[in-house]
């Protein structure tokens, strides 16, 4: 397959587990080259969205549209196929083998599904670009926590993707290793010419790196605007920002629940 050209596009989405209605009429866009976070309290249903957009579960109604293409209950093999990158809440590393062998790994499929625009992926580079060169020979489950993050980004990049979706990549990073990842992923967005739509509760993180944020809450959008507008949306600051301000963290039980939100 080749890079479709246009806009990932979410319309309507509704997604409901039996009774529970977890998204509601969810709408969003990202262009070509432009990174845009989604924020949200936990249990908001922003890792559900992830999953919904890859087709990694089905869509209730509602789709998913990638350069005109529907992707939406396709299947996570034809999205990957189809220039949708990922990385996950909780990671999913290859852990017996190798920093290597797992970008190989990826890049080895991204040569099948996208042989054009897999030439121009340089594993050596992204391992270098992400600071793992130093980890290559290591198995990637003896790797430190924010290492495996880094990682998982670039297994993804390593598929040539139009589109990167990443969920919580500066979870568990001090914040020297996330100004780090944050001017990786620019160059790789540029470098790739790829979107990114990034979830994170580090809202430094996400203020900084986005030119766009949505704000999910209890499964609706409730704002979307530029970094600036978002912080000063009065809903936003009260069902959001004024809790992360004052230091409230997730619990397991809550991210347990963000899951399956």
């Amino acid at each position: 397959m080749e890079r479709h050209g246009g806009p990932l596009v979410v319309s309507g989405v509704c997604k409901s587990f039996g009774g529970l209605e977890v998204l509601h009429d969810v709408s969003l866009d990202c262009r070509p080259g432009e990174i845009v976070g989604l924020i949200g309290p936990n249990g908001a249903g922003k890792s559900t969205l992830i999953n919904a957009i890859t087709s990694l579960m089905p869509v209730s109604s509602g789709e998913v549209r990638l350069g005109g293409v529907r992707v939406s209950n396709t299947s996570p093999q034809f999205c990957a196929a189809s220039g949708l990158g990922r990385t996950f809440q909780n990671i999913r590393l290859f852990t017996r083998l190798t920093v290597r062998q797992n970008v190989e790994v990826a890049f080895t499929s991204g040569q099948r599904d996208r042989p054009d625009l897999s030439r121009r992926v340089d594993v050596a580079a992204l391992l270098d670009q992400f600071d793992l060169t130093r980890f290559a020979d290591w198995k990637a489950g003896a790797l430190p926590y924010g290492s495996q993050r880094r990682l998982e980004i670039v297994r993804a990049l390593a598929l040539a993707p139009d589109f990167l979706l990443l969920d919580e990549p500066a979870a568990g990073m001090n914040a020297g290793e996330t100004t780090a990842l944050i001017a990786a992923v620019r160059r790789a967005s540029d470098d790739f010419r790829c979107g990114v739509i990034v979830i994170d509760h580090d809202l430094r993180f996400i203020m900084t790196l986005c030119s766009r944020i949505f704000v999910l809450d209890a499964g609706r959008i409730i704002a979307s605007g530029t970094p600036d507008e978002v912080t000063r949306n009065p809903r936003v600051i009260e069902v959001y920002i004024g809790h992360s301000r004052k230091g409230k963290t997730a619990s397991t039980e809550e991210r347990k629940d963000e899951q399956h939100a």
